[in-house]
C-alpha cells in the first residue's frame, strides 16, 4: 500500500476531511484539501519532514505512514499489518496445529526479535476475537504500536 493510500485510509478511519487534515498540519485553507488529494492520489509524495507532521496530525506512529524500506523487524510488522488489511491472515502456534489442519505452505523467520513482536500482536488480536477490546481499538494498536522500546 502506497504512501498515499495509508493517508486517505488513516484520514478517513479518523473522520477527517482533507481539508481538516491539510489545516492540521499547517496548510492554507483555500488549498489544504487539494494538497492532501495530491499525497493520496500519488501525484505528489511527502518529504519526511512532511510525513512526520500528517502522521502527529493523524495522531498515529511515523512508521505507520511508511512504506517499508528496510528488512527490520519492525518494518516486517508493519508489513504484516497492511497485508492483514488485504487478505485473510492467521498466526498460529505450532503446538496448536492437529492434523486435520491443511498447511501447503509455511515459512519460518528465526529472529527472537520478531517472534517477540508476532507474538504480541497475536495478543492484540486475541484480545479482538474475544471482545476484550473494539476493532476501533485493534487499529489504534496497529497505528501506534512502537516495537522494541
Amino acid at each position: 500500500m502506497s504512501v498515499g493510500e495509508k493517508i486517505k485510509r488513516i484520514r478517513k478511519f479518523r473522520g477527517l476531511t482533507q481539508r481538516e487534515l491539510g489545516s492540521r498540519i499547517g496548510f492554507d485553507d483555500n488549498t489544504a484539501d487539494v494538497r492532501i488529494a495530491q499525497y493520496e492520489s500519488g501525484t505528489r509524495r511527502p518529504k519526511d519532514d512532511l510525513l512526520k507532521k500528517i502522521a502527529a496530525a493523524l495522531n498515529v506512529s511515523y512508521r505507520s505512514l511508511c512504506e517499508p524500506c528496510s528488512y527490520s523487524e519492525e518494518d516486517v510488522m508493519y508489513l504484516l499489518f497492511e497485508l492483514e488489511e488485504h487478505y485473510m491472515t492467521q498466526i498460529w502456534n505450532l503446538p496448536e496445529l492437529d492434523e486435520s489442519f491443511n498447511i501447503n505452505h509455511a515459512v519460518q523467520i528465526r529472529s527472537p526479535q520478531l517472534e517477540k513482536y508476532i507474538t504480541e500482536w497475536k495478543r492484540e488480536r486475541e484480545k479482538l476475537a474475544h471482545g476484550i477490546i473494539s476493532r476501533s481499538e485493534y487499529m489504534e494498536w496497529k497505528l501506534n504500536v512502537t516495537f522494541g522500546k
